[in-house]
């Protein structure tokens, strides 16, 4: 093989890998980032209860830790009310009492962490590592959505497990 062909044989290459590379980048310059995507960073779930394009009133990494099911529950997550008025967020699951928390207007309120609100669904109707049906209304506006069930096993949860108040025992009888 000639000088001259190996020479063009190599600029050839040289163009088609510049020309690859080139494409490359296009490409990654036209799809989205996603860092700048909202997502649940955690294992809880985020609900807006305006709808996915508003962020306005929504719980953010929402979960419940608990035992088991029929057993009580601790709400974990936060909730967000970026409006100009103060409202209340109500949690309803099938099996378990209502549960309301306000939150002021453009305010934050944490639940389940030392500063935060103790938040208790009394019952669970279905058992950890499951999902449960729950809704989560504000302002005269209703969100369904998937719950999680979580129980003690990953350590970062053990703490939030529900107290259990011994129960009294028995006064021995004479």
């Amino acid at each position: 093989m000639s000088r001259r062909a190996t020479a063009a044989r190599g600029a050839r290459t040289i163009a088609l890998a510049a020309a690859s590379a080139t494409g490359a980048l296009l490409l990654a310059g036209c799809a989205p980032s996603t860092t700048t995507l909202n997502y649940d960073p955690s294992d809880g779930v985020g609900v807006s209860v305006l709808g996915e394009e508003s962020r306005d009133l929504r719980g953010i990494n929402l979960l419940v830790v608990g035992t088991a099911e029929g057993e009580p529950g601790n709400l974990l997550g936060a909730l967000t009310n970026e409006t100009q008025d103060d409202t209340s967020f109500t949690l309803e699951t099938p099996d378990g009492a209502p549960v309301s928390v306000d939150v002021p207007a453009g305010a934050t309120v944490y639940l389940g962490t030392a500063t935060g609100e103790t938040v208790q669904i009394d019952t669970l109707s279905a058992p950890p590592g499951s999902y449960v049906d729950a809704t989560l209304a504000a302002a005269g506006e209703t969100k369904e959505f998937k719950l999680p069930i979580l129980d003690g096993t990953l350590p970062e949860y053990a703490d939030s497990l529900p107290s259990t108040s011994p129960s009294p025992s028995p006064s021995p009888s004479e």
